[in-house]
């Protein structure tokens, strides 16, 4: 805690109040993958247990990146230590104690083990093995078994021993672990097996065979040792002396490195140990990030757009409660600070023509060799390499109408190139061949292909992304065939253009090859690599975008650079935002923010981060608050990123105009926060500050009203803190700045405000003028609020001088309370009365439009909830409990609908406030409503126990009401509650069959007995009751003829067929969907009673091809359908009943012309909809098509 003893002791109280079981600590301490047990607030201690080594690491990453402290601040710090954390070195320290963390971990790693027969992935530090091995080499140990001794297992060399009890020391790496369990799927490493771990490490050992002994990668250049010659056109042929620069990194654990010939300029690969290092090469410190690379963090990824409408609701959210004369400048500043995106490429795209078989005219493939030929990389290549097979099989290549056509055109392409002796061309149909294949799961004609694309004969390889891809394909397909040797030779030549060229990320299939990076580098002990590796781990699954595949991998790289406590090529603040906004995906709001703090604390952050920062804080506050976006507002912590904004060296240095603007209004935001907490002096300080960087001389582009309104603005602070007389001084030189001959509505603004200055120094009779013209103003221009404010301050003028008029009290009591009239000692006692009354009516019924307003006519749920509040506030003053009740259950309905479970929860307070209140008035309807309002929250927040209870205490409520009217209605809205909930529905039918219909039976309540039985039908058809639903179903159509209501006539047709066709009673089926198609109206009006033709006429001809097996009457109600679908234009159901049609006119009733006639239909609506098929063959199994009831009936009579 912070070394001051008050705040230690306030903070203090703060762990004491969380002592208790509080939801909110209970969230933060599952986000930290912890269990809490306990605090103890005298000690500053929170005891927290873990149940899986994953909550270990976790909790550590966490611990190591700075998170825990930030998360501590959050959750205990109040609304002004926000605000003087800017002033003074405020900060929580989290300290742990590493030692008991360190034994917890063992035990829990020693008790999987044991119990899963696993290996243990541990750090050797005894020498009585044998053969006895190096201490803190990474090894494996299997538990004893029958009394033997330990078995290891070295993963540097493959070593094996025995061990009677070897000293273990656990890794705090997840990476290793990775060995042990498929099911470690936090850190996942699990394509490369310990099996083929140990064969390559065995057989290629790390240290024996590399000369170039280097702690850290490499950059610079280096020398050949001894003469190689090149064993394909991916290599280099080096002599002794041969100076090789490295291109990207060169990391001494891996077999292969990316160089450049000095003397020829030749790139290709060079084996590690055949170089060593030379004058000028130096180490890659700044591995992590390096800042030639275009960090793929950064603001280009995320479009700069985002950031622009992110800078404006930082600011709107200031702006909301500023005053109304201040006005937000036109345009947003980050218009002219964030430059526009590129656009990339269009890609490429080919007609596929038919292959003639002995047609020897080469000029339909002119245009593709021509594009893909050329040894060179062409950014329009990206498209071919990067595609799935699907996509090139669409969108690359078009005309062919299979993926066999286009095989078959590329591969005769291919034998053109091959006599052509067009070899680029030929390598890279090779592998637009091999991926195709690859695309249809036939491994073994891919891998023929790509290893052919290796293997024409050129002279070298200049387009290293096409070799990557290659590469990359190869690995995949040897993983999947298991073919170890030739994975680890190709995966090491993969490495090394990764590592050397970053675009390569680019071109691959999948993870495996940058899991291997990670495991060798950290079988390795090289951190440098361990921080590429996992850095591009997070950039490949940035790019696919698999945010929960980014977060381990950027969350170990932080690690790393804690540890190593080096300067990165880049601003870590990029990888802190984008960890900030993959934590707010997976609803993670404390850690989020803590990243969004710790990136604004960089030392290298800028305005940019500082404002993105700020996006991530109010978006996860406002979720851990229950805050809607609509009525967000910028909260306490906001400070501290205000405040970093306006530090940054291009608002503090000038920089343009539109700098200049964004630092006057996040002044301005600060400034508010400020002043809503009380802390007026600071805001005065920071206002004065913004002037003084912008004398009158050096005037930033503001507009006038804007800057004026800033000025009335500090002003009033200057009010507030009790000094009119410079508030005074500010205003009039407001006032002298306008127009003389020509008023706006600020004057009335200013004059209004000058005659509160006025009125605090004593001079009434100034003040009386000043409000006066202000009123003239704000009428001239219907200025209404502003008329408001100013007529209230009139009107309490003249009051304080023992006056009445009529005129100013009713024209200004709407808003005069707000100005605490009680403090006004002339007025008399039953004055004071009369004009509270007038207040409380005018207030109560101003409230009352007001809600009705927000909730009926202009919907806006956040303003309704507020003035419904107010509303509250106003009854619980008058004694009217009833009133009050009834709107505490209007609040909870508007709640409801937020759909949150914190809106649920506050709906929940609201309704057992309200059901209080009917139980002590006695009103006994409204209590057992408010009990089954209660029962029917719980079941909104999955506190099933509950529902029961509350359920039937409103049960016993009605009856004793002896309404059997009003029990009737109770039975049904509780058996409701089951109805429209996803958990239980089955109960649903007790309440409606059991309880409610039998009271409806008896009560003769047919309207009632209506809705019952057809909620019965459709609780017991979606519950496959099919059985007992028809009775109900029959119930339902009988008292349906009766009242003569055709439409629920209708829906209890449907019913009923859609019943038996279940029930597969086919003929009783057809039978009432025909009943229910007589019933619709005609001629039709609306496209969906077209579309229920449609769908019915469709059922019963599948019903009769199908069930019935009569492929005439099918085609008859098919050929019906069609005829609605067309007057429909819905081409998708013409598209399936042409295809139907075509196969029984085809295979059934043997019409070849009329079969002709409907494929050809169909074929034309397939071309149209991209279809790519159309089976016409008889089908061998029936798919039932139950149809959807199109027709909902509503009785709420």
């Amino acid at each position: 805690l912070p070394a001051d003893e008050e705040l230690q002791e306030v903070l203090r109280g703060k762990l004491r109040i969380l002592q208790a079981d509080s939801p909110e600590v209970n969230a933060l301490f599952t986000e930290l993958s912890t269990h809490l047990i306990s605090i103890n607030s005298e000690e500053k201690v929170i005891f927290v247990s873990f149940k899986t080594f994953e909550e270990i690491w976790k909790f550590t990453t966490y611990y190591t990146i700075g998170f825990l402290g930030q998360c501590m601040e959050t959750l205990l710090w109040d609304q002004k230590l926000w605000l003087s954390s800017l002033e003074e070195d405020i900060a929580i320290e989290v300290s742990l104690q590493e030692d008991t963390l360190h034994l917890i971990y063992k035990g829990i790693l020693m008790q999987e083990g044991m119990k899963d027969f696993s290996l243990l992935s541990c750090v050797l530090t005894q020498r009585d093995m044998h053969p006895p091995l190096s201490s803190k080499n990474i090894a494996q140990f299997e538990p004893p078994f029958l009394g033997s001794g330990w078995t290891v297992l070295c993963l540097a060399d493959g070593a094996r021993g025995t061990a009677p009890k070897p000293g273990l020391e656990p890794i705090f790496n997840l990476c290793y672990h990775s060995c042990r369990s498929n099911s470690v799927q936090y850190f996942p490493l699990n394509h490369i097996s310990s099996e083929h771990t140990t064969v390559f490490f065995a057989t290629h050992s790390i240290y024996s065979h590399i000369v170039l002994l280097l702690l850290c990668p490499a950059r610079g250049s280096c020398l050949a040792t001894v003469e190689y010659d090149a064993g394909g056109p991916d290599e280099l042929s080096v002599a002794p002396g041969d100076r090789i620069i490295i291109v990207g990194l060169l990391v001494s654990c891996f077999d292969w490195f990316t160089g450049r010939k000095e003397a020829t300029g030749e790139v290709g690969l060079v084996k590690t140990s055949l170089v060593k290092p030379y004058t000028d090469i130096y180490d890659s410190a700044d591995i992590f990030l390096d800042g030639e690379e275009e960090t793929f963090f950064s603001l280009q990824e995320d479009k700069q757009t985002d950031l622009k409408t992110n800078i404006q609701r930082v600011l709107d959210q200031g702006q909301d409660s500023l005053p109304a004369s201040m006005v937000t400048v036109n345009g947003t500043p980050a218009d002219s600070v964030l430059a526009t995106e590129a656009k990339g490429p269009s890609p490429p795209c080919f007609t596929v023509h038919p292959v003639v078989e002995g047609d020897n005219n080469t000029d339909i493939f002119v245009p593709l060799l021509s594009f893909l030929e050329g040894r060179d990389y062409k950014v329009e290549f990206i498209t071919l390499y990067g595609r799935s097979s699907e996509l090139l099989a669409s969108s690359t290549f078009t005309g062919h109408s299979d993926e066999d056509e286009l095989i078959a055109f590329l591969s005769v392409a291919r034998e053109t190139a091959r006599k052509k002796r067009l070899l680029w061309s030929h390598t890279r149909l090779c592998f637009l061949l091999g991926k195709l294949c690859s695309g249809r799961s036939k491994f073994s004609q891919a891998r023929v292909y790509f290893e052919e694309a290796l293997g024409v004969p050129r002279e070298g390889f200049a387009d290293l992304r096409l070799l990557a891809s290659i590469y990359s394909n190869l690995v995949t397909i040897y993983l999947l065939q298991k073919n170890t040797e030739s994975f680890f030779a190709l995966t090491e030549r993969l490495v090394a253009l990764l590592l050397g060229i970053p675009d390569c990320l680019e071109c691959l299939e999948d993870n495996s090859t940058l899991k291997y990076i990670l495991k060798k580098a950290v079988l390795s002990h090289n951190k440098m690599a361990e921080a590429r590796a996992c850095h591009l781990l997070a950039k490949h699954h940035w790019t696919r975008a698999e945010g929960v595949g980014v977060v381990p991998y950027l969350e170990r790289l932080l690690v790393l650079c804690a540890e190593a406590q080096r300067t990165w090529g880049n601003s870590p603040s990029h990888e802190y935002l984008a960890l900030g906004r993959l934590y707010s995906e997976l609803r993670l709001p404390h850690l989020s923010v803590s990243s969004a703090s710790r990136a604004s604390q960089q030392p290298s952050a800028t305005l940019t981060d500082c404002l993105s920062s700020m996006r991530l804080l109010l978006d996860n506050v406002n979720r851990l608050n229950g805050i809607a976006e609509q009525e967000a507002s910028i909260p306490p912590q906001g400070a501290p990123y205000l405040h970093r904004a306006l530090s940054s060296n291009k608002v503090q240095g000038g920089g343009s105009d539109q700098h200049h603007v964004l630092s006057h209004q996040l002044t301005v935001c600060l400034c508010q926060l400020f002043c809503e907490h009380r802390m007026v002096g600071r805001a005065i300080g920071h206002m004065h500050t913004l002037i003084d960087r912008n004398p009158p001389s050096q005037r930033p582009p503001i507009s006038v009203p804007e800057r004026n309104g800033t000025l009335i603005w500090l002003a009033w602070l200057h009010i507030v803190s009790k000094q009119p007389d410079v508030a005074l001084d500010i205003l009039d030189a407001v006032l002298a700045s306008m127009p003389e001959h020509c008023t706006t509505p600020q004057e009335g603004v200013v004059l209004n405000m000058r005659g509160v200055a006025l009125r605090c120094t004593g001079d009434l009779r100034r003040a009386a003028e000043s409000y006066q013209a202000a009123v003239d103003i704000c009428q001239e221009y219907e200025d209404m609020p502003n008329w408001a404010v100013a007529q209230a301050n009139l009107g309490k003028k003249v009051y304080a001088r023992e006056t009445l008029p009529a005129k100013h009290c009713f024209q200004g009591v709407g808003l005069f309370c707000f100005h605490n009239i009680s403090q006004n000692e002339n007025i008399k006692n039953t004055e004071r009365s009369l004009f509270y009354y007038f207040v409380y009516l005018r207030q109560l019924t101003a409230t009352r439009h007001l809600c009705h307003l927000y909730g009926c006519e202009s919907p806006d749920q956040a303003q309704c909830i507020i003035y419904s509040q107010h509303q509250v506030q106003l009854l619980t003053h008058t004694g009217d409990r009833g009133q009050e009740g009834e709107a505490l259950e209007a609040i909870s309905q508007l709640y409801l609908t937020l759909g949150t479970e914190r809106a649920y929860r506050a709906a929940l307070g609201y309704t057992k406030t309200s059901l209080g209140i009917f139980i002590d008035l006695g009103c006994r309807e409204k209590e057992a409503y408010g009990w089954l309002q209660a029962g029917k929250i719980y079941q909104l927040v999955d506190q099933i126990e509950l529902v029961d209870l509350y359920i039937q205490v409103a049960q016993d409520v009605a009856l004793s009401t002896g309404d059997t009217g009003f029990l009737l209605k109770l039975l049904e809205a509780a058996g409701d509650i089951f109805f429209n909930s996803s958990q239980e529905r089955d109960k649903a039918i007790t309440f409606y069959r059991d309880r409610a219909l039998p009271i409806a039976v008896k009560s003769s309540s047919v309207r009632s007995r209506l809705r019952l039985c057809n909620k019965l039908t459709e609780l017991m058809l979606n519950l496959k009751l099919y059985e007992e639903a028809v009775e109900f179903a029959q119930t339902a159509l009988d008292i349906s003829i009766t009242l003569g209501e055709c439409l629920n006539e209708r829906v209890a047709y449907h019913r009923l067929a859609s019943l038996y066709h279940c029930l597969d009673q086919y003929e009783l089926a057809e039978h009432y969907y025909l009943k229910t198609l007589t019933l619709c109206p005609t001629p039709l009006r609306f496209d969906e009673e077209t579309l229920y033709y449609v769908r019915v006429y469709q059922t019963l001809g599948d019903i009769m091809f199908y069930d019935l097996k009569d492929p005439f009457d099918a085609a008859g109600y098919y050929h019906l359908a069609l005829a609605a679908a067309m007057d429909l234009g819905n081409k998708r159901s013409q598209l399936q009943l042409c295809t139907r049609l075509a196969t029984i006119y085809h295979n059934f009733l043997i019409d070849r012309e009329l079969s002709l006639f409907f494929y050809q239909k169909a074929r034309a609506f397939a071309a149209e909809l991209n279809v790519r098929r159309i089976n016409i063959s008889p089908d061998q199994q029936y798919k039932t098509t139950i149809g959807q009831t199109l027709w909902e009936v509503a009785e709420n009579n």
